[in-house]
């Protein structure tokens, strides 16, 4: 559905020539054959082969034969074929299509069409295949015999396994805030150049000793056909902050994992998630117990949440969907929330994430755009308030989401339902929903997720997609690791996000005397529930004192550059946890922003620096995740280079040969910024390139930076009748950013 189902045994067979692993993003030459079944193939008549729609496989072209991915199409009997390559011109998920028309002759029973991807007779290297694993990355084929633009898809189309390369990067993970004496794990693996968990086949770890560290063992070693491994049993016997180094044997890398933080009583813990992403049995990237497995065993997430578009998932996935939670969750592990995307058209609200607490409860869909079956179609709810109004907020959370379509919060909103905003995903960053909700009066949380469609819950990295940005995670501060403390947390807002890095942010208000504290927002019916003289991030509280003391813990998993403290729509202050004494070597040219809220919402950059009077000594890129873009054609005197920005922002760094000397230009598809180094003080100078956001910036950095520790507090006034929406935003020196939810101070 909605394919035809005439008669697929009678259209035909497809082969593949091709290895049965293929390494991810390797370039290869893929054969495959069409054999016509009973009915050939009539004039204009015509096959696809379409490919999910999350694929980043090379472009198709048919025009330079010595270029990456030159595809060609021949028919054994020497009919003409038309050959074009549709993005998404094919029923999803196998948007990506490949069509080879018949034209002017037909084919017949037997005659078979030869498919070269990479046709590499030519001169072409080959076409690259995507670049994240896939066990069963499919080859579908679908069949137009008879011209009548009606395709029928093959009982049995082609599929190969997309299979990670050898580890290029290493990652370390600890819990970014334990209990003393209590244990917690260490998670280790190794990545390939496009972020796959490597198989570590007998890698052995070294970790430098440590006396903060109880249970620490002196190195550990992987199994063959590991990809990960998980250190149990480690403690840290007294409060503090450490990290630690670890050496990978043979392989001459050194690395360091996030900060751990120990308190003797922390009123909350750490639980990392991600609960945004879905499986190949919508439109994601292998099956759902593959999704679960891989945000906990190689993400090493402590949440997880499942989120396929609501209009494809049939009767019999939503409950097989909710028997895969049950058997994932783990108290005490690894928490699972069945739920699903109500992925409904932004004019009658847009997409939202329903997040249930227990299995068992009704999905209500936006439509049965792709469900055969009509039999549940009276429980739609065909625009968001439909959907406010069926939900029940004691058994579920609602998040309002920016992906292909966007949320509408305008159009609709519930106060007691939907208590957080996504700020952050593959898509891009979306810093522009959090203002929607201040301009409206809501009182909502923040957090950022995957939306991965790649199967990397937890560790999702964009490939060479037109996705923008590495996936999000969303810290819950939570009593304990289990499915009823986190729901908690999501209804009291009580969480901030990042673009990926576990960065640890802890807010406060703190009053003389205690305030009237809501569980829930006063904007949706909540009642007062108790006082309190501390207000963390996501609460809601009431006052009549002229003010209040605002704190912020922060320590970053790198340096870290600003933090920008906000009240709803208005920056207070910004802090920069560093100085610069003298003129600075080093310039950091930055780029952001979006085209638009929708799916258009992409913006390639493709710049050019040239100096004069000066010399670049080192170039570094930030926030780039696309190997097929980058910096180019880099001499002394100047570089090119390509990116996109999603909302989200990428930088350039330059480090020159000498400081306040020489001029600088930088020219870009959208702006062009123009800098005399030896005027200039070193401060921010910004370009507006229109569209979202959208602009370039220039300042200058020290050297060298080490901050990763900052402690902020600053005297907050409260007006009478006003309210204050305090927050924080920190970006980090290697371009992480997050965003810690609101705390809303109503002053009577």
């Amino acid at each position: 559905m909605p394919y035809s189902t005439y008669r697929p045994d009678l259209m035909g067979t497809a082969e593949l020539e091709a290895p049965a692993e293929i390494v991810a993003g390797s370039m290869q030459e893929l054969v495959l054959t069409y054999r016509c079944g009973t009915f050939g193939v009539d004039d204009t008549g015509s096959i696809k082969i379409g490919f999910r729609f999350a694929t980043d496989m090379g472009q198709v072209q048919f025009d330079d034969p010595a270029a990456a991915g030159f595809t060609t199409a021949e028919a054994s009997n020497g009919a003409p074929l038309q050959l074009k390559w549709e993005f998404k011109r094919n029923i999803r998920p196998w948007s990506r299509s490949l069509y080879v028309g018949v034209s002017g002759d037909y084919l017949s029973p037997g005659d078979t069409i030869t498919i070269r991807f990479g046709d590499r007779r030519h001169g072409s290297p080959g076409i690259r295949m995507q670049t994240y694993c896939e066990s069963e990355f499919e080859f579908r084929v679908f069949v137009d015999a008879i011209a009548t633009y009606d395709y029928v898809a093959l009982p049995e189309s082609p599929k190969v396994s997309i299979v990670s390369g050898p580890p290029v990067h290493w990652k370390a993970v600890l819990p970014t805030l334990v209990k003393t004496g209590e244990p917690f794990a260490l998670g280790l693996k190794g990545e390939d150049r496009w972020r796959n968990p490597s198989r570590l086949d007998g890698v052995r770890f070294a970790i430098k000793p440590s006396a903060a560290f109880d249970g620490l063992p002196a190195s550990v070693e992987a199994s063959p056909g590991e990809r990960s491994l998980r250190v149990e049993g480690l403690c840290l016997a007294s409060p503090g902050e450490h990290a630690l180094e670890i050496e990978v044997e043979g392989h001459d890398a050194a690395f360091r994992t996030n900060p751990v933080r120990a308190e003797a009583d922390p009123d909350f813990l750490h639980a990392w998630g991600d609960t945004h992403g879905q499986s190949n049995e919508t439109l994601g990237t292998n099956d759902a117990a593959e999704y679960f497995a891989f945000g906990r065993d190689l993400a090493f997430l402590d949440v997880i949440g499942h989120q396929g578009n609501d209009f494809q998932i049939t009767d019999e996935f939503w409950a097989e969907l909710n028997e895969t939670t049950r058997a994932f969750d783990e108290p005490g592990r690894f928490v699972c929330f069945p739920g699903y995307e109500w992925s409904a058209n932004t004019a009658v609200g847009g997409d939202r994430n329903v997040h249930y607490l227990n299995e068992g409860e009704p999905i209500f869909r936006s439509s049965h755009a792709q469900i055969e079956s009509l039999r549940t179609e009276p429980d739609d709810a065909w625009t968001a308030k439909d959907l406010f109004g069926r939900l029940d907020p004691d058994k579920c959370v609602v998040a309002a989401h920016v992906g292909g379509r966007y949320a509408d919060i305008v159009h609709s909103h519930d106060a007691r339902l939907e208590t957080a905003v996504e700020v952050h995903s593959s898509w891009g960053t979306f810093e522009w929903i959090v203002e929607d909700a201040f301009r409206q009066g809501y009182r909502v949380g923040i957090v950022a997720n995957s939306d991965g469609h790649k199967g990397r819950p937890g560790a999702c990295y964009p490939g060479a997609s037109f996705f923008g940005s590495m996936g999000g995670l969303t810290c819950f501060l939570t009593s304990e690791t289990s499915r009823l403390a986190i729901f908690d947390a999501m209804k009291k807002r009580r969480h901030y996000g990042t673009t990926g890095a576990r960065i640890f942010l802890n807010t406060e208000a703190q009053f003389a005397t205690p305030v009237r504290y809501f569980d829930g927002d006063p904007g949706g019916g909540a009642q007062s529930v108790g006082a309190t003289n501390v207000a963390l991030m996501g609460a809601i509280v009431e006052t009549d004192q002229e003010n209040l003391r605002y704190v912020v813990n922060l320590t970053g998993s790198a340096p870290l550059e600003r933090i920008d403290l906000f009240d709803g729509l208005e920056c207070l202050e910004t802090i920069r946890p560093w100085t610069i004494d003298k003129p600075s070597r080093r310039l950091r040219i930055v780029y952001e922003g979006a085209a638009s809220r929708g799916r258009s919402r992409a913006m390639l950059w493709n710049g050019e620096i040239t100096l004069d009077g000066n010399t670049i000594e080192k170039a570094q890129l930030l926030n780039n995740w696309n190997l097929d873009r980058g910096i180019s054609d880099q001499s002394p005197s100047g570089l090119t280079w390509s990116a996109v920005t999603t909302g989200n922002y990428g930088a350039i760094d330059l480090w020159l040969d000498k400081a306040a000397t020489g001029h600088v230009k930088v020219r870009t598809s959208f702006c062009n910024a123009d800098l005399d180094l030896g005027g200039w003080d070193g401060s921010e100078i910004r370009i507006d390139a229109g569209g979202l956001g959208s602009g370039m910036r220039l300042y200058a950095l020290p050297e060298t930076m080490s901050e990763t520790r900052l402690d902020i507090e600053r005297l907050i006034t409260l007006p009478k009748g006003a309210e204050r929406r305090l927050y924080v935003r920190v970006q980090q020196e290697d371009g992480h950013r997050a965003w810690a939810s609101p705390t809303y101070v109503m002053s009577v």
